[in-house]
Order: structure tokens, then sequence, then C-alpha cells
């Protein structure tokens, strides 16, 4: 099963639309974007979506800051998941009290073997529940560019590993992303957004695309303990 991930949600309803539609995580963002939520916004975005009963994890997105402020901020908000998306150190990451999510940039003229090599160190010293964000590298930015880059340097590790893949996705082009590197999940902001905001129908295709993809391919088993309400 590929997990998909919808990110930088900004209100409770277009939240609630995208766990409907079969959304495995939702994104909050924390961090300096467009798309940036504060405590109390996420907080009640996530009582939304439990009060629903609705069951994808809910992931708070961080960049850089103290690990007490991601730790207090993931607990007021009752996170599953903490994304840490900036220059965090594999021993910062096992400061926090949520598994997590750490994102890779990939720069361009990446080495496959080289980002794979990566990921291995950090599940050296987090263990098997950490699960890697591909993303593409870009000047000042930390993610959401909405840029592809080579999925070939994807494949060595979502062969090896559990790997989300982020970038430049949309319903167009994840079903090809899905077939051909085959990852645990992927992620999606800016391909699903018109003019700026989050699109429930483009939600809806994206969704739709990845089922799509993964029925005409012989999907990897689901991975005990990281599905269904809010689980740990």
């Amino acid at each position: 099963m590929t997990r998909v991930k919808i990110c930088g949600l900004t209100d409770i309803d277009t939240a609630i639309a995208a766990a409907e539609a079969g959304a495995d995580l939702l994104g909050l963002v924390f961090a300096p974007s467009r798309r940036r939520v504060t405590p109390e916004a996420g907080r009640a975005i996530t009582a939304a979506i439990r009060t629903r009963k609705l069951c994808p994890l809910l992931v708070g997105v961080f960049v850089n800051l103290p690990a007490g402020e991601v730790n207090r901020t993931a607990a007021f908000c009752g996170l599953d998941r903490v994304q840490l998306s900036g220059e965090e150190s594999w021993a910062y990451c096992r400061r926090m009290e949520l598994p997590v999510i750490k994102t890779v940039h990939v720069p361009a003229g990446a080495d496959g073997r080289e980002i794979t090599r990566r990921i291995a160190a950090g599940r050296y010293f987090l263990g098997a529940g950490l699960t890697c964000l591909l993303d593409t590298a870009a000047p000042g930015a930390h993610g959401g560019t909405g840029r592809r880059f080579d999925w070939r340097i994807a494949r060595e590790a979502a062969a090896r590993f559990p790997v989300i893949i982020a970038g430049g996705l949309d319903a167009e082009s994840v079903g090809q992303l899905v077939r051909e590197v085959r990852p645990w999940g992927v992620d999606v902001a800016s391909g699903v957004e018109t003019a700026g905001s989050k699109d429930t129908e483009k939600i809806r295709a994206f969704i739709a695309a990845v089922r799509r993809a993964e029925a005409a391919t012989a999907g990897g088993p689901i991975l005990s303990g990281e599905e269904g309400c809010g689980a740990a």
C-alpha cells in the first residue's frame, strides 16, 4: 500500500475532506511558509479529525527549532509524527518524543547510493521507526517548492527502506512514480492546490491516481504499527 500524505493543510474543512478522500497522513506546517499554521490552529484541526473518528496520522512539519519546542507543540496539538525538514542531526532526532519523518534534500546530480547511505545511517541511530522523506533541494527553501528530482535516485532507497517521495507531484505524475519507484509513501502540497489554496477535487484526483497505479503493481505489505487512528 502506498501511503498518501497531503501536506500544508491550513483549515479544518479541507483537512476533513482530505481524510474522507482516503489520505493516510495529513501534514500541518509549523515552519515559516505561506502554509504555516499556529499551534492553536493545528490543535483545532487535530481535534476535528479525531472527533469525526477519521484515521489519518497527523504530522507536524518543523524546521530547525529547539527540540523542546517541537516536543511541546506536538504534544499540545496531539500529533502522531513529527517531520523534521531542516538541518537537524540524527542526534537531534533522537530527542523527539514521537516517531520521526526526516526530510533528506536531494540536490541536482545527487548519487543514489549516497542518499541510501544517509538513510541507513539514520536508521542505525534511530531504529526502524524512522521514515525518510526525499524532497528536492532548493536554495533558501526546506520544501514545498513543487520541483521534481530525478526519481532514479530514489529507487535504491525505496527498495531497502520506507521512504516518502515529495517534489513536483500531482495527479498526472504520481502514477508513474508509484509504478516505477514503488515508495512507501508520496507527499503532495502544491500539486493539489489551485491559486495557492488546497483544492479538494485535486486531492481526490491525486489519491485516486495513487490507488489506480498501485492496483497495476504488486504493492508491498503494510508495516505493522504504522496504520490506524492515532497509531504510534
